[in-house]
C-alpha cells in the first residue's frame, strides 16, 4: 500500500495561500475580458465564475498559512486526475464520432467532472453527517470522503442542465460520456487500493494466500499520511483503524487483534474487484456501439451492469460509511428479493437487445439463478436472525435497474418502427443548429454522392445533347415543309419531276416492264434537274 507516491519539498518558512488564489483570480479575469471582446460568451462567464470564487477564497484563507517540510501527493488525488484525463481523452473523439460538436462536449466534460465532484461528496455527507462538525469540513477532501453514485447522479444532472441550455438532447451526450465512467471506476479504485479505503469483509483462513497478501494493508505511523484541519495526526489505512476499533470494541477475539501492530486483518480487496469491473464494463460498452439501436442504450446498458454488479460487491464491503437505506429484513429476504427485482428488470428491459431467440430465452432464464442461490445458501448459513439493510450504493442499483427496465423496451419499440430517427443525435426545438455536426463518415458519404451525380451528368450530357439532335430532327422531318417561291415555268418543270419520281418509286417494288428505246429516249429529255430543297 503507498497511500503517498511521493512529496514535494517547501522552503523553511511558513507559506501563506492568499497569494495563490489572488494570482488565480486575476489570471481567471483578464481571460473573462479577453473572452467578452472575443464574443466568446460561455468562455467568460466560466472564467468570471472562477475568478469570483478565487477571490471569495483568497478573502476567506487570508490568515492561513502552510506549515510542513514538504507537500504529500496522495496516491488517490494521482488516480483520480488520471481517470479524468483518460476519460476527456475517451468521451471526445466519439462525441465527434457520433456528430457532436467537439467544442461543445468539451465544454459540458468540465462542466459533468465538477458536478460529479461535488455530487459524490454531497452525498456522502448525506450518509455520514457526524462527521462533519462545520462547513469547511465539507471542502476537506484530503480526508476521503467520495461516492461513486454520488458522482455519477451530480455529474448526469450537471450534463442535463448545461444540454438543456444548449438546446441539445442528454442522451447522446450519456452514450458516449459513460465509457469514460468505465474507465474512472478501473483507476480510481485502485487509488482507493493504494489508500486502503472501501475495503472488505474478512477472509476466511481458508482463502488462497496470494488473496490474503493482497487484502492486508499495513499500518501506517501516525501523522505520516499529514493532518486534518484541526491538527490532529491522520492515523494508518482505514482498514487498520477500522480492525483497531473492532478489537478495542471486543468484536473480533484477542487471538485476531495479536497482529494489528503491523497490519490489518486479512480482508477482500473489494477496491480491486471494482477495478476489474470499470475493465469489463468499459469493454462491453465499446463493443456494444457497433450493435447500438436507439440513442441511450449504451447508458441504460451501464446503469443496470453497474447496478447489479455494485449490488453483489456490497455484499463483501464492511466499511461502514457507505450509509444505510431501510426497511431491515433477514439477509436471505432482502438480498434474494432484491435479485429477483433485477432479474424482472433484465427480462424486461435490457434482455431485448439479445439479436437471437434461443440465447436471449436463455439469458431471461440464467437471471433469476443468482436469487434462487442467494435465498437458499443464505438462509443455509443462517442460525439466527441476521436483520440487514441495504446501502446507499444498493438502494440507488435497485432503482436504477427498474427505470431502465420502464424506458428501455418503450425505445427498443421507437427505434423498431423508426431505426434512423430512433439513432438520430436530435436537438431540442428551441435551439435549431446548435451543437450538432454531421459525423465524419456522413461528410464522407455525402461527398461521395456529389462526385457521382457531377460524373452522371457530365456522362449524360453528350447524351441528352444527342437525344435532343435527334427529336429535333424527327420533328424537323416530320414538319411540312415550306416550297421556296420559283417563277410560273419553273413550277410546271417541278410537277412535272415530281410525277415522274412518283410513278418510278411505285415502280420500283413491282419488275419493270420492258420500254421501248424511243420511251427511254423521251423520259431522258423530259427529266429535269430536282431543284433543292429548302
Amino acid at each position: 500500500m503507498h497511500p503517498i507516491l511521493f512529496r514535494i519539498p517547501l522552503p523553511d518558512r511558513p507559506l501563506k495561500l492568499w497569494w495563490g488564489l489572488v494570482a488565480a483570480c486575476v489570471i481567471a479575469a483578464l481571460y473573462a475580458l479577453w473572452s467578452m471582446r472575443k464574443k466568446e460568451r460561455e468562455e467568460a462567464i466560466t472564467s468570471f465564475v472562477i475568478a469570483v470564487a478565487a477571490g471569495a477564497g483568497a478573502y476567506y484563507w487570508r490568515t492561513v498559512e502552510f506549515k510542513a517540510e514538504n507537500v504529500p501527493i496522495y496516491s488517490y488525488g494521482v488516480m483520480l486526475g488520471l481517470s479524468l484525463v483518460v476519460g476527456w481523452y475517451i468521451t471526445l473523439p466519439l462525441a465527434e464520432k457520433d456528430g457532436l460538436d467537439r467544442e461543445t462536449m468539451a465544454n459540458c466534460y468540465v462542466i459533468t467532472a465538477l458536478a460529479a465532484l461535488a455530487g459524490s461528496r454531497l452525498l456522502y455527507i448525506a450518509t455520514n453527517p457526524s462527521q462533519f462538525d462545520s462547513l469547511s469540513d465539507w471542502f476537506a477532501l484530503r480526508r476521503g470522503g467520495l461516492v461513486a453514485y454520488g458522482g455519477f447522479l451530480g455529474g448526469f444532472l450537471g450534463s442535463w442542465i448545461y444540454l438543456r441550455l444548449k438546446g441539445i438532447r442528454l442522451l447522446p451526450w450519456a452514450d458516449v460520456a459513460v465509457p469514460s465512467l468505465a474507465s474512472g471506476l478501473m483507476i480510481t479504485r485502485i487509488g482507493c487500493y493504494l489508500f486502503g479505503c472501501d475495503f472488505g469483509t474478512r477472509l476466511s483462513p481458508t482463502a488462497p494466500g496470494w488473496l490474503q497478501k493482497m487484502g492486508t494493508f499495513p499500518h501506517v505511523p501516525d501523522g505520516t499520511l499529514g493532518y486534518d484541519e484541526h491538527g490532529n495526526p491522520i492515523i494508518g489505512s482505514p482498514a487498520f483503524a477500522h480492525h483497531l476499533k473492532q478489537c478495542q470494541d471486543g468484536i473480533y477475539k484477542a487471538a485476531d487483534c495479536i497482529g494489528l501492530k503491523d497490519h490489518s486483518l486479512p480482508v477482500h480487496p473489494t477496491q480491486i474487484y471494482e477495478s476489474l469491473v470499470g475493465l469489463g464494463l468499459l469493454v462491453l460498452l465499446l463493443w456494444h456501439r457497433k450493435h447500438q439501436k436507439f440513442r441511450g442504450q449504451i447508458f441504460f446498458v451501464f446503469v443496470f451492469a453497474y447496478g447489479f454488479l455494485r449490488f453483489l460487491l456490497e455484499l463483501w464491503r464492511d466499511d461502514s460509511e457507505r450509509g444505510n437505506i431501510p426497511p431491515q429484513l433477514d439477509r436471505y429476504v432482502l438480498v434474494s428479493g432484491c435479485l429477483f427485482l433485477f432479474a424482472l428488470a433484465f427480462t424486461f428491459g435490457v434482455s431485448l437487445g439479445i439479436k437471437d431467440a434461443r440465447v436471449r430465452l436463455a439469458a431471461r432464464i440464467a437471471a433469476f439463478i443468482p436469487a434462487v442461490i442467494a435465498f437458499f445458501v443464505l438462509k443455509t448459513a443462517q442460525f439466527e436472525s441476521d436483520p440487514y439493510m441495504l446501502s446507499t450504493s444498493q438502494f440507488i442499483g435497485v432503482v436504477s435497474a427498474l427505470a431502465v427496465a420502464f424506458f428501455y423496451p418503450r425505445m427498443w419499440e421507437e427505434a423498431r418502427k423508426s431505426p434512423k430517427t430512433a439513432m438520430a443525435v436530435g436537438l431540442l426545438s428551441d435551439k435549431p443548429e446548435a451543437g450538432k455536426k454531421k459525423p465524419k463518415k456522413a461528410e464522407e458519404d455525402d461527398e461521395d454522392e456529389e462526385e457521382d451525380e457531377v460524373e452522371a451528368e457530365k456522362v449524360a450530357a453528350p447524351a441528352k445533347g444527342k437525344k435532343k439532335g435527334l427529336v429535333a430532327k424527327k420533328d424537323k422531318e416530320k414538319a411540312p415543309e415550306k416550297p421556296a417561291p420559283v417563277a410560273e415555268d419553273e413550277e410546271d418543270e417541278e410537277d412535272e419531276g415530281d410525277e415522274e419520281e412518283v410513278a418510278e418509286e411505285e415502280k420500283k417494288p413491282a419488275a419493270k416492264p420492258a420500254t421501248s428505246k424511243k420511251d427511254d429516249e423521251d423520259g431522258d429529255e423530259d427529266e429535269e434537274p430536282e431543284p433543292s430543297k429548302a
